[in-house]
């Protein structure tokens, strides 16, 4: 697949560019050019290197949103084995836009739960841009206890803008929903690992993110809102967004320094879909390290830790007034 460039990435589409151009001649002629299209490789490598050292809050975000960067099924297939989908809420509908499923991960039973978006115009309205309904998170709910039953780990694989805000999902009560997919993590039995791999937006992400281990991808974003949304409520414009980004504190490496996700995945330089390959090993090597904490531990223990961790958010220091 030909590979999308974001708008801060010109320069390196202008070099790769070059680089197939130089390809074609050489596989067109006997001409030996080898030399200059291993030196133009090497500096829109080290290009690459440079500005994806240096990203904005707003441009990360806009990696985030990448349309080739995987979505849960491709790590579905690369990572897990004996995948079953299991379909529908048993109240109302199948929501599209959250995959579930039983599969095995490094041989041992597992759940896999997850948000998936679609690559083109059909299946992106299949899967409602990745917003859930209602249903989807009851569907989502539905499965946890599923887990629980069967004593099964729980992965989770978030990217969403958010959940669906139309009259549809209000009407089936979409809060409560939500709210119930809460309450259900906090108190689940089994061991429930959370990976942040685009747009973790707002209780939308909330719903199935709620892990005793939260990963989060280098250039993956999670907030209360959309820099858009943000912009929209503050400044009247969502023209504001990349100061909006600024602001909301959504990256990685921001949301480690304050404790809120417990380790960052590295993605191959140029972003996840540049290089699944090495991608879907930095996720294994994540993900089956994460699985090894709770290799053990007992259930009170289990929740415990939880119940721990979830009341350490939000913490905050009183200093005294000047008068």
């Amino acid at each position: 697949m030909k590979t999308t460039f974001l708008d801060f990435e010109r320069s390196i589409a202008e070099l790769e560019s070059k680089i197939e151009e130089l390809q074609f001649v050489q596989d067109e002629s006997s001409v030996d050019i080898s030399d200059e299209i291993k030196t133009l490789t090497e500096k829109s490598q080290q290009l690459t290197k440079d500005i994806y050292a240096n990203l904005n809050p707003w441009q990360v975000s806009q990696v985030a949103r990448h349309p080739q960067r995987p979505y849960t099924l491709d790590y579905v297939g690369a990572l897990f084995t004996d995948f079953h989908e299991l379909h529908g809420d048993r109240n109302f509908a199948d929501d599209q836009s959250i995959i579930t499923g039983l599969a095995r991960f490094e041989n041992q039973p597992c759940v896999v739960i997850g948000h998936q978006k679609g690559r083109d115009t059909k299946e992106r309205a299949l899967r409602n841009f990745g917003m859930s309904r209602p249903e989807g998170y009851r569907k989502a709910k539905r499965v946890m206890h599923l887990a629980e039953k069967f004593k099964l780990p729980v992965f989770t694989f978030v990217d969403t803008p958010g959940a669906f805000p139309g009259i549809d999902a209000e009407e089936r009560n979409q809060s409560e929903a939500i709210g119930h997919n809460l309450y259900v993590q906090a108190e689940l039995e089994v061991p429930i690992i959370a990976t942040i791999i685009g747009e973790g937006g707002s209780g939308g992400a909330l719903a199935i993110a709620m892990g005793d281990v939260v990963l989060m991808l280098q250039n993956s974003t999670y907030s209360v809102i959309s820099p858009e949304g943000c912009a929209s409520i503050l400044w009247k414009t969502a023209d504001k967004a990349p100061e909006a980004a600024e602001q909301l504190g959504l990256t990685a490496q921001r949301l480690k320094a304050i404790g809120l996700i417990d380790k960052i995945v590295t993605e191959p330089i140029g972003g996840a879909h540049r290089d699944y390959e090495t991608m879907m090993s930095n996720m294994r090597k994540a993900l089956a390290e994460s699985l090894k904490t709770f290799d053990g531990m007992k259930v009170d223990a289990l929740l415990e830790r939880r119940h721990k961790r979830l009341m350490s958010y939000g913490k905050f220091k009183e200093i005294e007034a000047k008068s």
